[in-house]
C-alpha cells in the first residue's frame, strides 16, 4: 500500500529529522593552466570533463574617452559576426551550427565580451570563425546599418524605462562624466555611427594584449592553449587594450530625488563604497551583506516586502568596478510609499550596524554562500564566466578554489566589524528617481535634496 508524501515525512514520535547538512567541496578541483600567449593574451584553459563540450569567453578592455565612443562600441559589438573577407554572416553561423556552436559580443564602458560554446570535436572550427573574426571583420556598409537602425530602436526603448533612467541616474550622481557611467549611448549617437567609424575602431581598440581569453572543456589544458596560440598567432599588436581609468572614491550625501513626472512607482538606489575581493575584509563584507539583503529571507527584504508590503523585490550586492567594489541597495515602490520605504531601508542599515548577524544568521548566509558558489560553478558556462569574471580584476581559477576556505572562516565578530564598518547610514548616498509631486514628505526624512 503506497503511503502519502506526509505519512513518508512522520514518525510515530513525530516529524521525521532532516539529516544533517554534508561538508561543502571546494567550488572546483580541475587543473587548468593560467599563462600569457605570444601575442599578449592571457589565456585560462581549465579541463572539466563533465560534458565533451567547451565555453569559451574573450575580454577584451574597451575603453574610450570620446563622447562618441559608446555608440560606435556598441554597434561594433552587434555588426562584429557579420562577416569577414572569408565568410559573410550566413557562413559563420553555418559553420558554427555543425559544431553545436555560437558565437556572441556585447559590450559595456569597460569590456568588449566575445563568448560562445560548441562540442568539443568542433574546437577548431569555433577558433578558426573567432580568429577570422577578429583579424579580418569587414563590417560591410549594409551590414552595420542595418545592425544600427536595430540598435536605435531598442535604445530609444531601452532609455525609457524606469530601471534604466534610475540607473543613468545614479551612475551620474556617483561618478559624474566619468567614462563608466556611459553605459548605454543616445539613440541620436547610435544614429549617426557608419560602417568606417567602426572599422576604425576595430584596427583601434580590438587588441590581445591586455585581453584575456577563458576556455572551459574535456581537452586538456596545455593541448588548449596550444591550439589558441596557433589559431590567434595572426592576431597581433604591440599596442595595450585600453582600460578605464581609476573611479573617484565614492563620497557619502544625501539621496538626490530625479522627477518622473506622473510615475506611479519611485525607484531607490542607494550607493556606498566597498572593497574589492583581494580586501582580506571581503569575505565577511560578503555575508554582512547577504544579512541585510542578499537574500530572499535577508532583513531587508523581511522588512519592506515579507512584514510593510512596500516592494515586491529589494536586495542590496557588491557592485565590482576598475578600482574596487561599491555596495548597491535597490528597490522600487509605489510613490506613496517611498518616504517610508527609504526611511526603512535606513533603519535596517542602522539595526545591522547596532545589532549585527547572529551567529545563527551568519551560519545561514555562509552555507548559501558557499552552495551558491558551487552551483553557478557547476557547469563548464557557469564556471567560465565565473573565471572571467575575476580575470579582468587579475584574479584566477587559484582564488575560486579557495574562496569557500575564506568563508568558512569568517567570524561572527568579523561580520559585526563589517556591518560597523560599510553599513552605517551615514555611508550611502544615491537617487530616488519619481514624481516630484507627491514625494514632498522626503523632505522631511532629512539627507534627500530635491530639485
Amino acid at each position: 500500500m503506497s503511503r502519502t508524501a506526509e505519512e513518508i515525512g512522520r514518525t510515530a514520535l513525530g516529524p521525521r529529522p532532516l539529516p544533517p547538512l554534508s561538508e561543502q567541496r571546494a567550488a572546483t578541483n580541475v587543473s587548468a593552466v593560467d599563462t600569457v600567449i605570444g601575442n599578449g593574451l592571457r589565456v585560462i584553459a581549465v579541463h572539466q570533463p563533465t560534458v565533451p563540450m567547451l565555453e569559451l569567453r574573450l575580454r577584451i578592455p574597451f575603453a574610450g574617452d570620446a563622447a562618441e565612443h559608446a555608440a560606435r562600441a556598441e554597434v561594433l559589438a552587434a555588426a562584429l559576426f557579420t562577416g569577414t573577407e572569408k565568410r559573410d554572416r550566413v557562413a559563420i553561423d553555418t559553420e558554427l551550427a555543425l559544431v553545436g556552436g555560437e558565437l556572441g559580443a556585447a559590450v559595456d564602458p569597460e569590456m568588449l565580451a566575445i563568448g560562445g560554446n560548441a562540442l568539443s570535436s568542433g574546437f577548431a572550427t569555433l577558433l578558426g570563425v573567432l580568429a577570422d573574426v577578429l583579424t579580418g571583420a569587414v563590417y560591410r556598409d549594409d551590414e552595420v546599418d542595418g545592425e544600427r537602425d536595430r540598435l536605435v530602436e531598442r535604445i530609444a526603448v531601452a532609455r525609457s524605462q524606469p530601471s534604466v533612467i534610475a540607473r543613468q541616474a545614479l551612475q551620474r550622481h556617483r561618478y559624474g562624466d566619468h567614462p563608466f557611467t556611459r553605459e548605454m549611448p543616445e539613440a541620436a549617437d547610435v544614429a549617426l555611427v557608419d560602417a568606417a567609424q567602426v572599422r576604425a575602431l576595430h584596427a583601434d581598440a580590438v587588441l590581445p594584449r591586455g585581453s584575456v581569453l577563458v576556455l572551459v572543456s574535456d581537452i586538456e589544458p596545455n593541448t588548449a592553449v596550444a591550439a589558441i596560440e596557433s589559431a590567434l598567432a595572426g592576431w597581433a599588436s604591440d599596442r595595450q587594450a585600453r582600460v578605464l581609468p581609476p573611479l573617484p572614491e565614492l563620497t557619502a550625501g544625501d539621496l538626490l530625488v530625479v522627477d518622473r513626472p506622473g510615475a506611479v512607482q519611485s525607484q531607490i538606489r542607494l550607493s556606498a563604497q566597498a572593497v574589492a575581493r583581494t580586501d582580506p575584509r571581503y569575505p565577511a563584507l560578503q555575508l554582512a551583506n547577504m544579512a541585510f539583503g542578499g537574500l530572499f529571507s535577508s532583513r531587508l527584504v523581511e522588512n519592506i516586502r515579507e512584514d510593510k508590503g512596500y516592494t515586491y523585490h529589494a536586495r542590496s550586492y557588491p557592485e565590482f568596478t576598475p578600482s574596487g567594489a561599491t555596495l548597491l541597495i535597490d528597490t522600487d515602490t509605489a510613490s506613496a510609499a517611498t518616504a517610508a520605504a527609504v526611511h526603512e531601508i535606513r533603519y535596517e542599515l542602522g539595526r545591522l550596524v547596532v545589532n549585527p548577524p547572529t551567529e545563527s544568521e551568519v551560519d545561514a548566509v555562509r552555507q548559501y554562500a558557499i552552495g551558491s558558489l558551487l552551483t553557478s560553478t557547476s557547469s563548464q558556462g557557469g564556471l567560465a564566466s565565473q573565471i572571467a569574471a575575476l580575470a579582468v580584476l587579475g584574479l584566477g581559477v587559484e582564488w575560486l578554489i579557495h574562496h569557500p576556505e575564506r568563508l568558512r572562516a569568517v567570524t561572527v565578530e568579523q561580520v559585526a566589524e563589517a556591518a560597523l564598518e560599510f553599513f552605517a547610514p551615514t555611508r550611502f548616498t544615491g537617487v530616488i528617481v519619481g514624481d516630484i509631486e507627491v514625494l514632498g514628505s522626503l523632505k522631511a526624512l532629512g539627507g534627500v535634496r530635491l530639485p
